[in-house]
């Protein structure tokens, strides 16, 4: 069987799994979020945390709550990091610099986790397990937690209280990702995945050479890395490593746990506001822009113009046999379109355009289907900025599930909008004005550019994964990186918290003749638009002096 025929074989049994579990997984989440029981362990947690599970909370406490959560998760993690060298099983690794793990830190905590580092030469076991993979389970379970309580903004009425951040957060993680991956990582373990507690072992190879071999706790992390839409591998390699992604099986399944909960988010969506019509219109737009991004990738990179790839049938460069070049093209969309961040392939290596495509999937924002929870809520702010540029083009009311869009929820929209290319284009900017971030920019103009544009990019949105050619491991790149993915991650989520409250304020309108209809595929084909309008108005300039040209010359 050729590539592209595996290649359309995969990308069939993965929609098809998607599909088989959607409706389960999408009933589930609600209940997690609408039920009244606390389990035994839920009880405990609140107990010790000091928590009413009763005591719902306005947007105001429910988003310092969070941020202060947020907070406390990163020093605890700073500190953790600066202490490694003294840990137990630390393995002789020393502690973190400042800036690198101040950069980590704020990292794995906005569930970015982007990596300066090389995993096995810089982390032991208690660094990986203790610090990063708990932050892999609880800055999932916020990204969750907010845009549940965006649901709750658009089922309550009269109310100024969205739920308790608490409750969300636990329920989240006990009920949700704990289970999730646990039975993820028993599958990868037994599919070769790693798992132990080795240090560096020395082998000799089949050529008489010796090789070190670092072991760890792979499986565990590698399982809520994905599902969690985290990124961060245990690996420099990240996921192309043998010992994280070893065959064609473990690189479907993690494909698969990429996309699994942010493709359910939409039918929690209509479950909770009692209209699943809404969501199957904004899981029909998520999809069509996912599809249209992994047509280009994997167009881009199984038909390039070149001679060396003609010569071969593909642009092969950067991708692993073992994979093939239309599984690494589903690969890297996948997780450039969910903000995981996780590689099998050198995205850097990838054809101008390919690679192109792949930073225009971070730069629409990560709705499609976007990351756990943040894809969700990306998409509902997308959903409501059509219904006012619907509204102002053919004079219709601006109502969005019955609660209209007047002046302080459109304020919030346009900011909300605004942050992350404000964070992502002043981040660049600083880069290239500057000489010694410059210096290390490793590829001539234009690939350079698409290099620097690609990392705030991915600081940004919570992706993580890089052009390679980028020397980010500087105290410039740690320190601004790390302030965009705190601006990135934290500003829209307040932004959207105010949504939520004051869209729960409102009384719910009946739909009349003047309503726009927010289920149709017209409305569906509508929202893609505004998706791609609001990014490529914002981008098209960089983008244009970036891989577009590099794509054209």
């Amino acid at each position: 069987m050729n590539d592209a025929a595996a290649g359309l074989l995969t990308i069939a049994a993965l929609v098809a799994l998607l599909a088989l579990v959607h409706v389960p997984l999408g009933d589930y989440l609600a209940r997690v979020y609408t039920g009244e029981r606390h389990l035994g362990v839920e009880r405990l947690l609140y107990w010790i945390a000091r928590v009413d599970p009763r005591a719902d909370q306005r947007w105001t406490a429910y988003a310092l709550s969070l941020l202060a959560f947020s907070a406390v998760s990163a020093l605890f993690l700073y500190a953790f990091l600066r202490l490694q060298g003294v840990l137990p099983l630390a393995q002789g690794h020393a502690g973190v610099h400042p800036s690198g793990a101040f950069n980590t830190a704020l990292s794995f905590v906005s569930n970015t986790d982007w990596q300066w580092y090389a995993g096995e030469t810089t982390l032991g076991p208690p660094a990986q397990m203790a610090g990063l993979a708990v932050q892999n389970f609880l800055s999932a379970a916020v990204g969750l937690a907010v845009a549940v309580a965006l649901i709750r903004g658009f089922a309550r009425s009269r109310t100024d209280r969205l739920g308790n951040f608490w409750v969300d957060l636990i329920r989240g993680t006990v009920r949700v990702l704990l289970p999730l991956a646990v039975l993820a990582a028993i599958v990868m373990a037994a599919a070769g995945v790693v798992q132990n507690f080795h240090a560096v072992r020395e082998i000799v190879t089949l050529g008489g050479d010796r090789q070190a071999l670092t072991g760890g706790p792979v499986a565990s992390q590698e399982a809520i890395k994905v599902l969690g839409g985290n990124g961060g591998g245990y690996y420099n390699a990240n996921a192309a490593h043998p010992y994280e992604n070893p065959n064609p099986f473990t690189n479907f399944f993690q494909i698969f746990l990429l996309l699994l909960i942010p493709s359910a988010l939409p039918r929690t969506f209509g479950r909770m506001t009692g209209s699943p019509r809404h969501g199957w219109a904004v899981l029909a737009a998520m999809t069509a822009l996912w599809a249209i991004g992994l047509a280009a990738v994997t167009t881009a990179e199984a038909t390039h113009h070149g001679d060396v790839p003609q010569a071969v049938g593909a642009a092969t460069e950067g991708k692993e046999w073992r994979f093939g070049v239309w599984n690494s093209a589903l690969y890297a969309n996948a997780t450039t379109t969910t903000s995981t961040g996780s590689v099998d392939a050198a995205h850097e290596s990838f054809t101008p355009l390919g690679g192109g495509m792949l930073l225009l999937n971070m730069l629409l924002g990560e709705v499609a289907p976007g990351g756990v929870g943040v894809g969700l809520y990306g998409m509902l702010v997308l959903a409501m900025l059509a219904v006012f540029l619907a509204g102002l083009m053919v004079g219709r009311t601006p109502e969005y599930l019955g609660k209209k869009l007047r002046q302080r929820e459109i304020t919030l929209l346009a900011l909300y909008v605004l942050a992350m290319p404000f964070a992502v284009l002043t981040g660049t900017a600083l880069a290239l004005a500057f000489p010694e971030p410059r210096a290390r920019i490793l590829a001539g103009p234009p690939h350079g550019l698409s290099e620097v544009l690609y990392a705030y990019a991915s600081a940004g949105n919570g992706n993580g994964s890089a052009f390679a050619g980028l020397g980010a491991d500087t105290t410039f790149y740690t320190t601004t990186l790390g302030l965009v993915m705190l601006m990135g991650r934290f500003v829209p989520m307040v932004l959207v918290l105010a949504l939520a409250g004051a869209l729960a304020a409102q009384h719910r309108t009946p739909a009349g003749t003047g309503t726009l209809p927010t289920h149709t595929p017209l409305f569906t084909g509508l929202l893609v638009t505004v998706a791609v309008v609001v990014a490529g108005l914002t981008f098209f300039p960089m983008l244009a002096l970036g891989p577009l040209a590099e794509g054209l010359r």
